[in-house]
């Protein structure tokens, strides 16, 4: 298996204007030191609450930005950001609002074939066969071509955003919470829709989402991040299974266990996470963790690796199973 998608050590901050006429400038911390492979063919699910970094990531992972430190490699070659040609036609993204992502004033159709000239294919006839084909790949019928996105339900109009992102071929579609816009009984519709498109174009997915139940159905590896830093990664099965950081306890509480027909253990959700403009010392979950000690409050952990396991607690062989 190869690596398509390498991110090493990268960092990320900004600067915020401080309030008043006087303030100074403030730096956020976004990303902190985050090294990520995404292997051929696989999925990758990136999960944490709003504010955490994943949409910063998704769009260094992308190219949109450029990391203030650490480096972007797609097959074994640097990512340059706002680059065009092999690389441009082998990333694309999938957005949270389609709403958003569509040009308003014009026809879905329309999109679609202006994705498809940048991807080459200049003959009017081509482009319409090309078009008709994704339309219909992404379960969409050839009608909906001449309606423009407010015509659209929600559910269609993601699928129009997947359809323009197919259109150039791509190896690598990086999802920022895809589902989150729409209605639950959609999801269910689109998360099949992702899965069935990564098995049969064998695509790769880096898959951001809060929703751990989606991750958990699609994705192979999953990665957990916390302030700007991952704290746990490894097969999604093992991290399920077994999670050995507190965090990813706190995350698996809020879902639904089958069995049960309720959370599992409700206790464990507490607090809020923190502002990245003022991070605490040593473990930045340490406020919110039922198990924090004087030496998570002082020293910040590091990511010990154990087989294809990564997790960031000084006490990860003490954690109990969910």
């Amino acid at each position: 298996m190869e690596p398509l998608l390498q991110i090493t050590g990268v960092s990320h901050r900004f600067t915020v204007r401080g309030e008043g006429l006087f303030a100074r400038p403030a730096t956020l911390q976004a990303l902190d030191g985050i090294d990520l492979t995404l292997w051929r063919g696989k999925a990758l699910g990136l999960v944490g609450e709003s504010g955490c970094g994943k949409s910063t990531l998704a769009r260094i992972a992308a190219g949109f930005i450029a990391p203030a430190a650490g480096s972007v490699t797609l097959d074994g070659a640097a990512v340059e950001v706002r680059s065009r040609g092999d690389w441009r036609r082998k990333v694309q993204m999938v957005f949270q609002d389609p709403l958003a992502a569509l040009d308003p004033r014009m026809e879905a159709g329309r999109q679609i074939d202006e994705a498809l000239e940048q991807a080459g294919i200049l003959k009017a006839a081509e482009r319409a066969g090309r078009r008709h084909e994704l339309m219909s790949r992404v379960g969409l019928g050839a009608h909906l071509a001449d309606r423009f996105p407010h015509q659209l339900s929600g559910g269609q109009r993601q699928r129009v955003v997947i359809a323009r992102a197919l259109a150039a071929g791509p190896e690598l579609l990086i999802c920022d919470e895809p589902l989150a816009a729409l209605d639950v009984s959609v999801q269910a519709q689109m998360l099949e829709l992702f899965a069935e498109l990564r098995q049969s174009l064998g695509l790769t997915y880096l898959f951001i989402s809060h929703q751990l139940a989606t991750v958990r159905h699609l994705c192979n590896d999953v990665a957990v991040i916390y302030a700007g830093r991952i704290v746990e990664q490894g097969p999604a099965e093992s991290v399920f299974a077994a999670p050995r950081h507190p965090y990813t306890r706190m995350l698996l509480s809020t879902v639904l266990d089958p069995r049960r027909q309720r959370p599992r253990e409700r206790g464990l959700v507490r607090g809020e996470p923190p502002s990245p403009l003022a991070l605490p010392s040593g473990c930045a979950f340490h406020p919110r963790c039922p198990s924090a000690t004087d030496r998570c409050r002082s020293e910040r952990p590091s990511l010990h690796v154990k087989g294809r396991e990564k997790v960031a607690c000084h006490f990860a062989d003490q954690m109990a199973t969910v």
